[in-house]
């Protein structure tokens, strides 16, 4: 379970991130970062890629499903199933696990967001808070019908780990498969082989 430190250190960048854009004042033990105004951006690297602080009250690159309510408790009930899943599989290899651990520290950063920020910036009650999403990047441009995308949705550092994840999964999917099963299936052919074998013989 060592992977989880992977999801807390996730986290935790994930949140000082957020501070960082959206501001903190914790006055008695001296914490006070003035953030920034919502709506606000900074160039980093030109056009290409800004800081932008935009707040999401719905998932992942602004998909909305559901109300906050319910993608809260959902998000609660997702984070401790891949929890318990990722106890399931300890013994696993560790690029699957990894992968289980991004996605893990993802679902979790915003989870904090979703549930905390309402009260914690005095904006609403538990529960319903909304996601800070602040990495605004350049996109080629697409456009379908009425759709067009010029730039990419802005996400945060917990969306990135989730995306990581994900694609984590999907590349190295095929080397999640234990040697051993393949050592074992092996033997079992090995051994119908010499059965049958066996069997003309006599």
């Amino acid at each position: 379970m060592k992977v989880l430190y992977v999801s807390l250190v996730i986290v935790l960048i994930d949140q000082i991130t957020k501070f960082l854009v959206k501001g903190l004042e914790i006055p008695f033990i001296g914490i006070v970062l003035h953030g920034m105004p919502l709506g606000s951006s900074i160039p980093v690297l030109g056009d290409f890629l800004k800081i932008t602080f935009i707040e999401n009250p719905g998932m992942a690159f602004g998909i909305e499903i559901g109300g906050k309510f319910f993608l809260t408790f959902f998000s609660i009930v997702a984070s401790l199933g891949i929890l318990a899943y990722l106890y399931y599989v300890r013994n696993e290899k560790f690029i699957f696990r990894l992968s289980l651990a991004f996605i893990l520290g993802g679902a979790i950063g915003n989870l904090i967001d979703r549930t905390f920020y309402g009260i914690l910036y005095g904006e609403g009650p538990l529960f319903y808070g909304k996601v800070v999403d602040f990495i605004d990047v350049d996109f080629f441009n697409i456009t379908l019908g009425s759709f067009h995308l010029s730039r990419f949705w802005i996400f945060n550092i917990a969306d990135s780990a989730v995306t990581i994840g994900v694609l984590m999964m999907l590349l190295f999917h095929r080397s999640f498969i234990k040697e051993d099963d393949g050592v074992s299936q092996s033997m079992n052919e090995t051994s119908t082989v010499h059965n049958s074998s066996d069997s003309i013989s006599s």
